[in-house]
Order: C-alpha cells, then structure tokens, then sequence
C-alpha cells in the first residue's frame, strides 16, 4: 500500500479551464470589482427637501489580489526494484484569489439657493478610540522611563 492520494477518484470534481475561459474568468471578476468604485458608488441618489438639494458622498477603498500556479512532472522507465508501480507522473494547476471593498461616508453635499457646501461626516467613536489609544501609548512609554529598574539597566 502507497502513501501517495488517488488523483482518479478527484478527476470527476475537477473542472479544468482553458486559457480563455481562465482569462475570462479573471475579467469578470476585475469588472464586478471596479464597479464598486464606480461614481454611483461614491455620490449617493441626490435628495430633494424643500429648496436644498442632499448629495452624500463617500469614501471606497478597494483591494484585491489573485494568484494561478501550474506544474508538471516526468518519469521514466520502471526498474526492477519498483516492479508494477509508476514510476513516473506529472500534473498540476491552481489558482485563488480575494478582495475586499470598504466603505464610509466622508461628507455630505448640500445645494441651497444660498450656494453649495460640502459638510464632513465626523465618526466621534472613531477619533475618541484613536486618543485612548494615543493616550495609553504614551503613558506605557511615561511608565517605562519612569521606571527605576530600567534606568538601572542602562548604567
């Protein structure tokens, strides 16, 4: 008995591509993700209340990343040692990718017959996390120059 999987029992759940359906495969994907950074997708439908005219805006960030990979292999002739198995065999392909698209909103638009302005979307949780966490970097680091036996060590 051999260590070594059975691939035959794999074939039926392979679908293998050819170069143009793999290459299709890849645009289609490129093209749903760059729809999500398309306009549509950064200035909201405009609203309408009274005279004022709301347009939203946001911010998309977008990441994405793919890889594919192939192989083969050869053989030769079996020996006598290796009577009855293959000696040989090649194969391989593979391929993956991801992406991720954020977004937020950024500010907010609004025409009035008294003219345009634009008007930050201000995330309060956001910058009340980011001063505790500047806050307590800054007293570990008061803390360890404080600290008696660390100023020893470097005497």
């Amino acid at each position: 008995m051999t260590d070594e999987p059975n691939f035959d029992e794999l074939d039926d759940d392979i679908q293998v591509l050819d170069s143009d359906q793999a290459i299709d495969v890849v645009q289609d994907t490129l093209d749903t993700f760059l729809e999500a950074a398309s306009v549509d997708a950064v200035y909201g439908q405009p609203i309408q209340s009274g005279e004022n005219t709301i347009i939203p805006a946001a911010e998309i960030l977008s990441g994405l990343g793919f890889g594919v990979g192939s192989g083969y292999g050869s053989g030769s002739a079996p020996s006598d040692e290796e009577e009855g198995q293959a000696v040989g065999s090649g194969g391989g392909s593979g391929g993956g990718g991801g992406g991720r698209v954020l977004a937020r909103p950024v500010a907010v638009i609004i025409a009035s017959p008294e003219g345009v302005r634009v008007e930050p979307v201000v995330d309060a949780t956001k910058i009340a996390l980011a001063a505790l966490t500047a806050a307590g970097f800054m007293t570990g680091m008061l803390l360890r120059m404080l600290s008696p036996k660390k100023a020893m060590k470097q005497m």
